[in-house]
């Protein structure tokens, strides 16, 4: 059996959670959250960064951090996952979603500015399978309109934007606020993991206070202040320590997980590049990077998804389909009152993943591509 994904794992996870336990300290914000927020850091410039339980636990700090409010309006695609819309629902604002690019999954960036009202508090771009939305026109919106911009980077570790100015900038470092998984599914993980990455320093010292329940307590543990109270709203958003020592070996061996993840993409496009006339396949715009968060492949229509999904379970591989358009789900659709998303449900009804795991061997990238090119040429 071929599965979707299977968690990689460099050798040391265990060896640095038996460190982080016999430091007495597993509780939050030990010894390995701060090597991983200093390695975070220096490797990426970030102005600073929090670990947390989960993506979803940094999108929610990043909806308190730009005060949304019940009425406000947030836009974001209608492909993406639930959380990313929940983050914002839960502060009460009002979803606006924006259809996706014909070429690509990630939301299209030419349709944001006519979504705009004087209600709009935000944009959230999500940079779909690690490829960069086109930040320099998103940023310019925000300017122009004064909105908060706030990355939703889930699959974007190691991955990059090329402005303009041609300066290459590291996704997630763009906006004011940017969240990042490590859900077992990412590129590199530690189970359930999250980041949030603040690059506007005016939310520095809030953060701190909303991860940690309402409290200065971190103040407090870096001898600031004598005692610390309830300040402000907020959550117990911070990952244990032990979740960071397993973070943190995947972390030390980031460039060798890319090196690796990027070789099974070629593969795969190599292999699968004679159906371009047929299917369509991932596309990179010139300003993006590729980090190989995902292979996918976009199918003609559902029912020929679903026959060559029925193929591949026959043969003992597992790829999956992706993402249902929110503005369609059972919560969101009597609340949807814009315009027909049709490229978002074109790709929810024809995009296909194929397995990418680091451990993915030759011959079962060979397996999966003959499948593929096999269904194809019938």
């Amino acid at each position: 059996m071929i599965p979707f994904n299977k968690p990689y794992l460099t050798g040391k996870e265990v060896h640095y959670i038996y460190q982080a336990v016999l430091s007495g300290k597993i509780s939050g914000d030990g010894m390995f959250t701060k090597k991983c927020h200093e390695l975070f850091e220096k490797k990426f410039g970030f102005q600073k960064c929090l670990l947390t339980s989960s993506c979803t636990d940094a999108l929610e700090m990043a909806s308190i951090l730009t005060r949304i409010e019940p009425g406000d309006e947030v836009i974001m695609p209608s492909y993406t996952f639930v959380s990313t819309a929940t983050a914002f629902v839960l502060r009460g604002a009002n979803i606006i979603f924006c259809d996706s690019r014909p070429d690509h999954p990630g939301m299209d960036e030419d349709k944001i500015e006519s979504l705009i009202t004087p209600k709009t508090k935000a944009i959230v771009p999500v940079h779909y399978g690690g490829v960069a939305c086109d930040m320099d026109k998103i940023m310019g919106l925000a300017k122009k309109y004064n909105l908060y911009v706030v990355e939703d980077a889930a699959q974007a570790i190691d991955s990059y934007y090329t402005g303009a100015d041609g300066l290459k900038r590291p996704l997630g470092s763009i906006g004011h606020l940017a969240a990042f998984s490590f859900h077992e599914t990412k590129n590199i993980q530690s189970g359930e993991g999250g980041m949030l990455v603040i690059s506007d320093s005016q939310f520095n010292e809030r953060a701190e206070i909303i991860r940690e329940k309402g409290t200065n307590r971190s103040k407090f543990f870096r001898g600031e202040i004598d005692k610390y109270g309830w300040c402000d709203i907020g959550s117990s958003y911070l990952p244990s320590d032990i979740i960071a020592a397993f973070l943190y070996a995947q972390l030390e061996n980031l460039e060798d997980i890319q090196k690796k993840r990027i070789s099974i993409w070629n593969q795969y496009w190599e292999s699968l590049s004679p159906l371009s006339g047929k299917i369509r396949l991932p596309f990179i715009p010139d300003y993006a990077t590729n980090n190989a968060h995902m292979f996918y492949i976009i199918c003609n229509s559902f029912e020929e998804r679903s026959e060559l999904i029925r193929v591949f379970r026959a043969n003992q591989a597992y790829p999956v389909y992706h993402y249902l358009s929110l503005h369609k789900s059972p919560y969101y659709e009597n609340k949807y009152q814009g315009l027909p998303l049709t490229v978002s449900d074109h790709y929810t009804d024809c995009l296909l993943r194929l397995p990418m795991f680091y451990e993915l061997q030759d011959e079962e990238i060979t397996k999966i591509c003959n499948i593929v090119l096999d269904f194809y040429s019938k």
